[in-house]
Parts: structure tokens; sequence; C-alpha cells
């Protein structure tokens, strides 16, 4: 008995007592031989009317692929009478069979290939109704968006998010005249190659004989069944990890997990727990193993005089680091000396990593098995155990270190006129923070005035000449928590850029660029000139295609960027300065980085197309990222006359890293939006807070909070002064009757009116808009007469299973999050 209400059984049982498979899922029609043909998306895209004929059968032999058809079953099929057409398509079918992609059988039926379409891909399931099946690509990163694989649910063959799937993509007849349609290629699991989760983190309900839990993750539809001597001793409401013992069984209605409690990792809202349950959720690590944290206690902190003498000394030269205020690992260092003929010799300092961590150690192993460290809103999850990340390897003040060092001789307008890249041993003499070194450039007076003066002078001129060579000044908003003892968000705050900030940033991007561009100038030395094997992290020029969407959306808003440019670096700099300081300035930033590619790391030298730079590696940061201890050792290598190494083995260590890079900024986007919904949780009911639409779509509209960057939605069905419409093309929602409009970029005010921590989820109400309209100050939820329409959209709960559509009260969950939406529509994003 709960709230006063008897608690319900969320698996009724069977005549033989054990829990029955639930709901069965209700299936999208399908081809089947006996309905006449629709149309289905391209693979190759259609020219003419013949074309999407062509496409329109191949697409019926494709979805009907268990089955053969004779001619006249075709003809029949496609209701063809006339004769002319009948010859046209025995003629097309003979086309197919001579292109393969169909079969003649002996009995001179025919059928689809099986193998003739079929393609490897990870499932992207992005709402209950249908997934994505995203293409393997050769350098592991998602391609154009426009070649995903639209699968309905009922298609996936017990497929779930992550899944690597072989997939057979159905011809369609997309229209490739110019225009790009809304209409996707689509396609059905043939068969999974490996699953992608061994494991999810959920909260459990525990039941007299059972229990289940109610995955986190917001992209797995279905509980996981917990059998009674399975629960591993975890108590109602908690959270846990559960290994997955069961997965959907392929064409049966009983698509449930099964699974068993592995961890628990505590009650449900703790901080700690959630932070825990993130990082597993994310298949993040928690702790460091035992025999690694031995391996790294067991190692010498004592410099040894024998090392000293391999290594430049460079203790006596004043050095100090310049990091966040509550930074524990200090892994760059910069050193100041004035040279006699008037130049400065500037000395970046990084921790050599390398050093201490050798090929073949457990240290290694765990170290390219992390590839990064993870900064959530309370924490550091750290690529190497402490004794390294904040001991050995630190910079700390007041102690000799291992380092590797870039070396410049720089003239007073910042041109290199030497350089040096070596081992050496330094002494740092002052740790600053941020906000410290920034205090004493503004007040003219401190330690080490001087020095941080001139580094200041030369970054801004390193800075301007970038910007000049076509650097794109992208400057996104972070955030910051202030968080009390328990780790409960008291203040939510922008993370400010000062000048020190940019001083590290551009001496960091200086010894990275010339690492590259060194290791690369030593390739002349090999013979036949074989390129040196380098890790390079690459940035690609963005797609044209997603340049004039975005363009296009920015005029509409009443902004220019000019694509056509032949400098497209300038026009992208003037725009950012159009929108600086306006209400929509965040949210256009944000889109203008979505357009560009995602940097990653590989040996191939494409070039940084943001910071607009030849070659660029990442040297300046081993303590936390696997990459830079790449590059550290490939640096020694060649200075040591050594030859090329293995390409394919370091691709191969790019794409790893390049994964965990984007696993563990998943994990602190999400560690944000906890702590950002938590913290509006503690708001005063009728609090009222200023914003901007940021997002619409046809369940809503998004509005981020001005004050702290919190993002929430207003549902369409909350919106009851009228029935909206969503204009895709114009970005906006339009009332029918009174045709007022919300549109991308509007100033409004709302209040908070429900909060979901477990799936980070904030729905707010509107208070007013920019005419200064009032809506209904209860935020109320009646349903127009027209609701229906949306019962389908991204805020509909239709398709959900029953477990996941009501508490243990039978009240009904939040609604989902932006992006990630649980019940429906994938979002703006």
């Amino acid at each position: 008995m709960r709230n006063g209400k008897p608690k319900q059984d969320k698996y009724p049982r069977s005549a033989s007592g054990k829990p029955s498979g639930g709901q069965p899922h209700t299936t999208r029609p399908r081809e089947k031989g006996v309905e006449k043909s629709t149309s289905k998306n391209t693979i190759v895209q259609a020219d003419s009317y013949l074309d999407e004929l062509k496409n329109d059968l191949l697409a019926f032999f494709q979805i009907n692929d268990e089955q053969s058809f004779t001619q006249e079953q075709v003809l029949d099929h496609f209701d063809t009478s006339d004769r002319r057409m009948k010859l046209i398509m025995n003629g097309m079918i003979g086309e197919l069979v001579d292109e393969g992609a169909i079969i003649r059988q002996p009995d001179k039926s025919y059928r689809a290939d099986a193998n003739a379409n079929l393609i490897e891909g990870v499932v992207d399931h992005v709402n209950s109704r249908f997934a994505f099946v995203i293409p393997t690509t050769a350098n592991g990163i998602r391609g154009d968006r426009d070649n995903d694989i639209w699968v309905s649910t009922d298609d996936l063959a017990g497929a779930v998010d992550g899944d690597n799937v072989r997939v057979l993509r159905f011809a369609d007849s997309r229209n490739g005249s110019g225009g790009r349609s809304s209409r996707r290629i689509e396609g059905k699991v043939a068969n999974i190659l490996e699953r992608g989760r061994t494991e999810l983190v959920g909260r459990i309900e525990v039941w007299e004989t059972y229990g289940f839990v109610v995955p986190d993750s917001k992209k797995i539809y279905d509980d996981v069944f917990i059998p009674k001597e399975k629960l591993g001793g975890a108590k109602d409401g908690e959270k846990v990890i559960v290994r997955l013992t069961k997965y959907p069984v392929p064409d049966s209605h009983k698509q449930r997990f099964e699974g068993e409690v592995s961890t628990v990792l505590g009650i449900a809202g703790q901080n700690n727990t959630e932070m825990h349950a993130i990082l597993a959720e994310f298949g993040l690590p928690i702790d460091f193993p035992a025999d690694v944290e031995k391996e790294a206690e067991e190692i010498p902190t004592k410099i040894l005089k024998k090392d000293i003498a391999k290594r430049r000394d460079m203790r006596d030269i004043t050095t100090f680091t310049i990091d966040p205020i509550d930074a524990k690992d200090f892994d760059d260092a910069l050193s100041v000396q004035m040279l006699d003929n008037g130049n400065y010799e500037i000395g970046i300092h990084i921790a050599d990593v390398t050093h201490y961590v050798l090929p073949g150690s457990k240290l290694e192993a765990e170290a390219y098995k992390r590839a990064t460290s993870v900064y959530l809103v309370d924490r550091v999850v750290p690529m190497l155990p402490e004794k390294l990340s904040n001991g050995l390897c630190s910079l700390r003040p007041n102690e000799d270190k291992m380092t590797f060092s870039a070396v410049f001789e720089m003239t007073p307008d910042a041109r290199i006129a030497k350089e040096w890249f070596g081992r050496t041993v330094t002494h740092s003499n002052r740790r600053f923070a941020y906000e410290e070194a920034q205090d004493i450039l503004n007040s003219n007076s401190g330690d080490y005035l001087e020095e941080l003066r001139l580094l200041n002078e030369l970054a801004y001129k390193l800075r301007d000449e970038r910007f000049k060579n076509g650097a794109i000044n992208f400057e996104t908003v972070e955030v910051r928590f202030r968080l009390d003892e328990n780790g409960v968000p008291l203040a939510v705050y922008p993370k400010i850029r000062q000048d020190t900030n940019k001083l590290i940033e551009e001496f960091m991007l200086l010894a990275n660029k010339r690492v590259a561009e060194f290791v690369h100038s030593l390739s002349k030395q090999n013979k036949g000139d074989e390129e040196n094997t380098m890790v390079y992290r690459v940035h690609e020029a963005p797609d044209d295609e997603k340049l004039r969407s975005f363009s296009d959306f920015a005029r509409r808003l009443g902004y220019k960027l000019n694509v056509d440019d032949e400098n497209l670096s300038n026009s992208m700099n003037r725009f950012m300065s159009s929108i600086e300081g306006k209400p929509e300035a965040g949210m256009l930033q944000q889109l203008a980085v979505r357009t560009m590619s995602k940097a990653r790391y590989s040996t191939e030298d494409l070039g940084h197309f943001g910071l607009a730079f030849r070659r660029y590696s990442h040297f300046t940061s081993p303590i936390r990222r696997y990459p830079d201890m790449m590059a550290h050792r490939l640096l020694q290598h060649y200075l040591d006359k050594g030859k090329p190494v293995d390409v394919e083995e370091y691709e191969e260590k790019c794409r790893h890293s390049s994964e965990r890079e984007k696993m563990a900024a998943e994990a602190e986007r999400a560690s944000i939006k906890y702590k950002q919904v938590e913290f509006m949780s503690r708001m005063a009911p009728n609090q009222a807070f200023e914003g901007v639409i940021s997002g619409v779509t046809d369940f809503g509209i998004f509005v981020e909070i001005t004050e702290n960057s919190c993002e929430g939605l207003v549902r369409m069905q909350d919106l009851s002064d009228d029935f909206y419409e969503f204009d895709k093309d114009n970005y906006r929602i339009v009332g029918q009757r009174h045709k007022k409009m919300y549109t991308f970029g509007d100033p409004v005010v709302v209040r908070v009116k429900e909060t979901n921590l477990a799936r980070r989820s904030m729905d707010f109400a509107l208070v007013s808009d920019k005419a200064g309209n009032v809506s209904d100050s209860d935020g109320s939820t009646s349903r127009r007469r027209d609701d229906n329409r949306r019962s389908s959209s991204g805020g509909s709960r239709s398709g959900a299973s029953s477990s996941r559509r009501t508490d243990k009260s039978g009240s009904k969950q939040a609604p989902a999050a932006k992006g990630e939406n649980r019940r429906g529509g994938r979002g703006r994003r």
C-alpha cells in the first residue's frame, strides 16, 4: 500500500504463476504481397518517373524478401493493366536481375537478393516508434545524416540502441533534382552482429517475487525484468547496474530484457548515487582496478641524477602555472626569459607522463582503455591514478618535475625565430589561478607582473594572427555551479573567459601546432620522403548544405551569413560579431558550432578548419588525454631518428580515443543537465524567469532561461489559448485562430511547471510572451479539441510500455527532455 493505494503488479501472473510478457507491441502495417505498393525511400536518387517506379519495384521485392513472385503477380500488385506499362515493368524486372538486385528462380519467379544491399551500422533508437541505423564509416565517425537508415521499431529484429547490426536498405524515390527531400532511406535489420550494451543503469522496483529496472537511458524503452534470486540485495527505489542476460527476441510479443543486479549504487536522488549512475550509464569507470593502483604506488617519487642528465635543465628559469582555481592536476607551465638580442624565450612545459607510464604496463593499458579524464559537475574521474595525476606528473609549485617542452625564441611581434622540442626538468616558482593572474594584470601589481604582461601581449598578437589567417571565433557559453558540501547546487552561472584564460589557450595552441609541423618536417629525413606517422587533431571543413541551411535560418532571424564568401571564416566571424549581446546569441552560436564537422583524432593530417591550422596535434594535456601521450612518444621516437611507425595501429588508437572522448562529453553534459534540473526544482513555485525560445518542435517550444542557461519545454498542449501548428520551414508555431506566433529567438517569461530528475528534464509554463500576452495563470494543461492529432508527436506517450507510463501510484510521469524524447519525436537536435 503506497499513498493510500494498493501497489499494482507490473507483470500480471499467467496461469503458471510467472509474470506474463506484458503488452504486445503495436505493429506497423507492412506490404506482404497482397497490399498495394507505397513508395519507399531510395538508395539511388530518382531523376524521373521511371527511376521512381523502378525504385518502388525494387522496394517491393526487398520488403517482401522472404517470398518470390512471378511477373504476373508483380503486375497485379502494382495494378498494371496497360499493355505499354506491362512491357516497361517487365523490362525493369530484367534490369534489376542484370544489376544483381533481384534473382530469377528456377521456377521463373523472382525474389530479392538478400545479400545485395546489406550494410553494417549502429542503432540509434531515437524514439519508441523508430530508430536510425548509422552506417559504419572508415574513420569511425558519423557521416552525412541523410545516409542514416530509418528503421521502424517493428523491423529492428530485437536490436536495441547501440547494437551493431547488418541492415537491408530499401529503395525509395527521393527526388535528386537539387532539393533535399524529407523522405529518408528506409530499411530493416537483417541480423545483429554485436550487442552494444551488456549493462544498463536504472532505478529498481522490487515486488514480492521479482523486480524490474526502469533504465536511465532515454533510448531504452523497455524495463528489465529481474528474477527474485537475481536482485542482489537491491532495495526498492535504489539505483542499480544491471547485467543483461536476455535481450528482446525477434518476432516475439515478449519484447523484454532480463538481467541480474551486479552493483547497487545507492538511493536514487542522492548526489553520489546519481553521478555514479551517469558514469555507469555511459560505460565510464568509477574506480581504478587494484592492480593498477598498486603499480602506480610502486613508482619511485625521487628524480634520479641520471634522468636529469639526459634532459635540458630549465629549473633556474622563471616558470609558473595558470589554472582554474579548483584544479588539482597541473599539466602545463610557462617559462619566460628575456634574451640579450631583444627577443624572448618562451617555454611551454608539459608533464612528462610517458616517463612514468610505460608501454606494456597495467597503467598504460588502463590509460588507453579510459583514453580521457571525465569532468562531471562535482568531480573528476581521472585517466591516471591520483599518485600520477595529482602527484608525480602534476607541475606543483616549488617541486622539480620531469617535463616535455616546446621552447620558442620569439620576437616582440610574436614571430618564431627558433624552436626546440625535447625532454626537460623544470621547477615551477608559482601557481596562479586564472582570476588571481587576471587581478595582477588589471591592477598592474603583484607577482611576476612583467612576465604576465609580456605573455599577454604576445598572446594577443598570436590570436590576431590566427584570426587573420582564417580562424573562427566561437565563444560558446559554459555553465558552472556552486555546490554545497552535499553536492546540492546553490547557484548556476556562466564561465567568464578573461585574458588569462585566452593567454594560456594561445600558447597551448602554439605548442600543439608547432609539434605537428615539426614531426611532419622530419619526414624529409626518411627514405623516399616517407611520411612520419603522427596523431593529429583534425577538423574538416563543414558540409555546404548544412551551412546553407544554417545561413537560411539566420537570415529568417534577421542576420546575414554569406556562405558563398571565398573566405568563409571571415563571414562567420562577422556573423558572430553581429549577434553578440543579442538574446538569441547563445543558441545561434551553438547551432553554428553544430554545422561544423566534429573534431577528432586521426593519423591523416587533414588540418584544423576552425583554428585555420594546416597541421595540429594534441600535445599539452597528457595527464588527461591519451592522444597527448601518443604524441609525446611519437615526437621522442622521431627525435631519436626512428622510422615511421605502423599507421594502422595508431589509426585504431585514434578511433578509440575519439569514441571515448565522445562518451565523456555526453556524460559531462548529462551531469550538467542533472544539476540544472536539480537547481530549478528548488525554485519557488510561482517564480518567473526571463528566457529565449531556443527550439521549436511539433510538440512544443524549448526555452532557455537567460540568467542561468537552464532549458525546459513548454508543451504544445499547455498553450491553451489557441490551437498551434508547427511551421517547420520557418522555425515557429502558429495559432490557427489568432495567428499568434512563437519563433526561435523570441523573448518569453516562464515558470517551472515540473522537473524530473530521473530523466533530467523540465517542463515550463508560459507566463508571458514578447507582446505581453498572458497565458492562463495556472499553466492549464487542458487539451484542446484537436489534441488527438498530436498523439503521435514528440509530446505524445503513445507506444510506451505500460511499465514506463505510471509510477507506483498510477500517476503519469513527467515529460521527456528535448532531443532525447522517450516517447516520441526526435526534437530539434
